[in-house]
């Protein structure tokens, strides 16, 4: 019960990307040949540039506060559980039976309600954030997609990936940052007012691809 509980309440946390990481990719399509000339190679770190951009930020920021009310509910009725469950503990050699039993029925209860609510919360923040990672990330790979051939690169890897080829790359190969700002030049989202609020965390790279063109 814990477990769920916990999940929920730290939904400004790693679970905001690590749901956005499991957005499921568009279907690859073959890579057109590649132009006659020398090999020109970038890298980029392609989720956490998507959650870094002016919009993202944005939006990511929105979700959280969205949620922040059943965080709220869910440590309240988390706190209660806990409140009921020691004064069982501490009074109960002072009850009746009968009065045990009853509050032993009200705090299993509402475990199951904390229960419940926690995983239907989590659930829907989930749904939520694929959704909101899957449309952004498809318009950023499409200005990605630009930046790499105004400027010539032949191949772009993804580092963030967990089966990333790349073992060196000198920081003049990175354009993660430059994409961002292309991205944010091209959106017309300004940046989030300072303090800014808080970027998530780079989504947990488990397979997820850029959207294939």
């Amino acid at each position: 019960m814990k477990r769920s509980v916990a999940l929920v309440l730290t939904l400004a946390s790693g679970l905001v990307l690590h749901a956005a990481a499991q957005t499921p990719s568009a279907p690859e399509t073959a890579a057109p040949a590649a132009p006659a000339g020398p090999t020109k190679i970038a890298i980029i770190a392609f989720q956490p540039a998507v959650a870094k951009t002016n919009e993202g930020q944005r939006a990511f920021a929105d979700l959280q506060n969205k949620y922040a009310p059943k965080q709220a509910q869910l440590k309240a009725l988390s706190d209660e559980v806990d409140s009921l469950t020691k004064q069982l503990q501490t009074q109960g050699s002072t009850l009746s039976e009968a009065e045990r039993a009853a509050r032993a029925k009200t705090i299993d209860d509402k475990k199951k309600q904390l229960e419940r609510s926690a995983e239907d919360a989590q659930n829907d923040f989930q749904n939520e954030m694929q959704e909101l990672y899957g449309s952004l990330a498809q318009k950023v790979y499409d200005v990605l997609n630009d930046y790499a051939k105004q400027h010539g690169y032949t191949l772009v890897l993804d580092i963030a990936q967990q089966q990333s080829p790349v073992l060196y790359a000198t920081e003049s190969t990175n354009i993660t940052q430059a994409v961002i700002d292309a991205y944010n030049t091209k959106s017309g989202v300004p940046a989030p007012p300072a303090p800014a609020a808080a970027v998530p965390s780079a989504p947990s790279p488990v397979g997820t691809k850029p959207p294939a063109q």
